[in-house]
């Protein structure tokens, strides 16, 4: 077994068991266990990168944005108003100039979002697919790379943004002290990950949509990822535990995961359309249902996921 990816601790408690819930793309189960030095959660065994990678839907990594598909563009344009906000805030502090990376950037609509001059920002993802859409639907510049492979120098970002990637990462202590190279002096960070410490956790356990097994190999508390950040050398400066993108609808995905839109797509790609419909009417249901539970979890510190700025000391 593997050490702990934050202490190295080797000593772990079995919490609960879990498959993958949301894609079907497997039907083993895996192990969700807690550090016993840090108390970090984690997958063990986590799945070698050859066998990971089979859990990842062609999909997974952006939304298509099909001419057709214009409603549920709509919709993420709507909800992804949290995260927008919450950056340009930080812009305002962050040093006047260099280059602004959103790591995950998927079809690049946050930065499209973001209004900043095309020749200030950039996106890293994974997927080919997901860089193409961001060229050339959302005129963002992006390239297929993982953090360690930026093309940038050290201290030449004002700001970078991981919305829901350390997660899942071998390594999110790597990517962290990555991110301090790259960024300038009082260059701000901005990451987002489901928090464990949630309500949403404690009500569905091992259903937890924010679980997301088997592709989530580290499950943080805020505590876990604020002890994180500071031992890479930044200083916490904000938190918000409410996001309209994924809260509410962490909270249907949870109860219902075979009404999930992404996760329908990917396993059945020819639903037809009245079936669709349908499911995609309940599914908007239950997301306008998790609305105030998410909002009420929020207001107590305890939302399903936690957005955080860090400042490079």
């Amino acid at each position: 077994m593997s050490g702990c990816p934050v202490c190295g601790s080797v000593g772990v408690k079995t919490l609960l068991q879990g498959t993958d819930r949301l894609f079907g793309t497997t039907g083993k189960s895996f192990d969700v266990v807690e550090c016993t030095g840090c108390r970090l959660m984690r997958l063990s065994p986590a799945p070698l990168p050859e066998e990971l990678s089979n859990y990842y839907p062609g999909n997974y990594w952006f939304a298509p944005e099909s001419a057709g598909d214009r409603l549920a563009e709509l919709w993420r344009g709507l909800v992804l108003h949290d995260h927008v906000r919450f950056a340009r805030r930080a812009l305002e502090h962050a040093p006047a100039q260099g280059t602004i990376l959103d790591v995950g950037c998927g079809g690049g609509l946050f930065l499209k979002m973001l209004g900043v001059p095309r020749d200030r920002v950039l996106g890293l993802d994974n997927s080919p697919d997901a860089a193409r859409v961001a060229w050339q639907r959302n005129g963002v510049p992006a390239v297929c790379a993982s953090l360690m492979e930026a093309p940038l120098a050290a201290r030449s970002c004002a700001m970078i943004t991981m919305y829901h990637v350390l997660e899942h990462l071998y390594d999110p202590a790597a990517y962290v002290t990555k991110a301090r190279e790259l960024l300038a002096p009082n260059g701000r960070l901005i990451v987002q990950v489901p928090n464990a410490a949630c309500w949403q956790f404690l009500l569905f356990g091992e259903n937890w949509n924010g679980l997301d097994i088997p592709r989530h190999l580290v499950d943080f508390r805020e505590t876990d990822i604020k002890a994180l950040l500071v031992r890479a050398g930044f200083e916490v400066l904000r938190t918000k535990h409410f996001s309209l993108r994924d809260n509410p609808a962490g909270f249907a995905s949870s109860v219902a995961a075979g009404l999930d839109p992404m996760g329908r797509r990917s396993r059945w790609p020819n639903e037809n359309a009245a079936a669709r419909l349908l499911k995609d009417g309940l599914y908007f249901g239950l997301v306008l249902l998790g609305v105030p539970f998410a909002l009420l979890e929020a207001l107590c510190g305890a939302g399903s996921s936690v957005m955080i700025e860090a400042r490079a000391t």
